[in-house]
């Protein structure tokens, strides 16, 4: 047998590598709405082509390497030679559309050439436009009684095709966009419906900049103009391309007590956090939950310290076994602890036999993160008063080691060392890390700050409200600011800014809550006014309320 036809060589040859192509439904545009499945696809994509409207979300789930395209810029049949070559090459191409694909005509037509053309693809469906939009919106599409629902795509409305309403009682759920909803009002009207018909409808559904208007067939042109999103000689108007989900029918009354998305209280607010993104993640996340549009913008920078020969001693005396106890401040000094450890082959079992405090939930969490249960934590204040008041004295009969390890900034006040020597014990205070001025922001976050086009800011320490006014100058007085305690809020004050939250206990839980609570006053003040429920940024100037304290 010759060597070309052997077992042996026929084993040799390596396997043609193995493509494949799949469509993913990206849901109607909040992030949250993708599924499970769809973000375990994302996570080995070689090329994405996304829709516009939901291209930053699936991104975030995709390698660092990935290959983005933009479906509007290029051609079908470009986008399908595409996928053919990538998918031929091996590489895993993933195709997203807005909303569900099965409800997507050009992604039908995609599926089509990959068909046509033998190349492998899957489908992934994902939360429809139709269906996720007025659930946001409040509106149930489907009463007690099981009424027929259908779905009408305006473009083909407006065509002038004979459309099937089915029922007077049917609930109609409308695609199409800003521009055209006027239009396709009244076509629905010439289609056989009442003029007198509930209509809401919803632009950017789904997301922090929904806005959703209820009215009638005959009056919804009217209720639009009235609130300057329509073309008229005195507004600037929304994109007429946005896209409009509207819901006719008597679901619509159903609104008035099921909308529960856009009555947030912190709907829509553009709140500046001054982090980093690491210590800013669970604020970020409490702030979304309320509706926020969180902003973090880092003030300070953690740098390593000049010389590290303190740091080196600490981390050895940690292991040789001189401390009773370690105390940290802070995230950022866990961060470096944690990094001295994995520098030189250490893990949480190195704190085995030492008593560790932590100031504070978030530097906790952090301890906790890296396998170290904190045995003390403030009861009161989160602070380094709050520490000193619940740390025992140094007692010689049950504390056979009188040192304590205090790895902090180098600008860290000296409240906390003089305290603990007061009780009895011995402290190496050293210093762990650098605290710098963060670099500015880019100048149009900076406008934004100075300008007003925060709704509020959150101070969680003195050193933030230096810094951010260092960095960007001073917030705007139309902007909320919220301080995490008394030190801080009198920080702010010395620098011209007038406080309207404090947290009720210096916590960053604390503080977001205290934001929102503030958000839901002020909304319910409005609404038994009779008047519009405004952000902040949108009040005139002139139109500020006093401070709340």
């Amino acid at each position: 047998m010759s060597p070309a036809t052997s077992p042996s060589a026929a084993a040799a040859v390596p396997a043609a590598p193995t493509g494949r192509c799949t469509f993913l439904g990206a849901g109607p545009g909040d992030p949250g709405l993708l599924t499970l499945r769809a973000v375990d696809e994302l996570s080995s994509a070689d090329i994405l082509i996304a829709d516009p409207l939901t291209a930053a979300a699936v991104r975030t789930h995709c390698p660092s390497g990935v290959q983005v395209h933009n479906p509007a810029e290029e051609s079908d049949l470009d986008v399908a030679r595409l996928v053919a070559e990538a998918v031929r090459a091996g590489k895993h191409v993933v195709r997203t559309v807005d909303g569900d694909p099965g409800l997507d005509g050009c992604a039908a037509e995609e599926m089509l050439l990959c068909a046509q053309s033998e190349i492998p693809f899957e489908v992934i469906p994902g939360v429809a436009q139709s269906v996720g939009v007025p659930a946001y919106a409040g509106v149930p599409l489907r009463g007690r009684q099981g009424a027929d629902v259908r779905f009408v795509d305006g473009a083909t409305l407006l065509a002038g095709a004979p459309v099937d309403l089915g029922a007077p009682e049917t609930t109609l759920v409308v695609r199409t966009t800003l521009g055209q909803l006027p239009a396709t009002a009244s076509a629905l009207v010439a289609n056989g419906r009442k003029p007198e018909s509930a209509l809401c409808a919803t632009l950017s559904g789904t997301t922090t900049r929904q806005r959703t208007f209820t009215s009638t067939l005959a009056t919804i042109a009217a209720e639009l103009k009235a609130a300057r999103v329509l073309p008229s000689p005195v507004s600037a108007p929304v994109d007429p391309a946005t896209s409009v989900i509207a819901v006719v029918g008597e679901q619509v009354a159903h609104r008035s007590s099921h909308s529960w998305f856009e009555t947030k209280p912190l709907f829509g607010w553009n709140v500046l956090v001054p982090r980093t993104k690491e210590q800013a993640h669970g604020l970020s996340e409490q702030l979304r939950s309320y509706g926020a549009v969180p902003q973090e913008v880092p003030t300070i920078a953690v740098e390593p310290p000049r010389t590290p020969q303190q740091m080196e001693r600490a981390i050895k005396g940690l292991v040789t076994g001189r401390y009773e106890w370690i105390a940290f401040t802070s995230v950022n000094a866990v961060r470096a602890v944690r990094e001295k450890f994995e520098e030189y082959g250490l893990d949480a079992r190195a704190f085995a036999g030492i008593k560790v405090a932590a100031v504070g939930e978030t530097t906790a969490q952090a301890l906790v993160d890296f396998g170290v249960k904190p045995d003390l934590v403030p009861s009161g204040e989160q602070s380094a008063a709050g520490l000193l008041e619940d740390w025992p004295p140094y007692d010689p009969v049950f504390d056979p080691i009188d040192r304590v390890l205090l790895p902090r900034a180098d600008i860290a006040t000296e409240t906390l060392v003089a305290g603990l020597v007061e009780l009895g014990w011995e402290v190496d205070d050293v210093t762990a890390y650098r605290t710098v001025r963060a670099s500015p922001p880019p100048a149009e976050t900076r406008e934004a700050i100075k300008g007003g086009g925060f709704d509020a800011v959150l101070f969680t320490s003195s050193s933030t409200v230096r810094n951010l006014v260092g960095i960007a100058g001073k917030p705007h007085n139309v902007t909320i600011i919220a301080c995490i305690g008394p030190a801080t809020a009198k920080t702010a004050e010395e620098h011209g800014l007038r406080v309207d939250v404090m947290a009720p206990a210096p916590s960053a839980t604390a503080l977001a809550q205290a934001l929102a609570d503030f958000g839901a006053g002020r909304r319910d003040t409005a609404l038994a006014a009779g008047e519009p429920v405004y952000r902040p940024s949108e009040r005139r100037p002139g139109s500020r309320r006093k401070a709340a304290r």
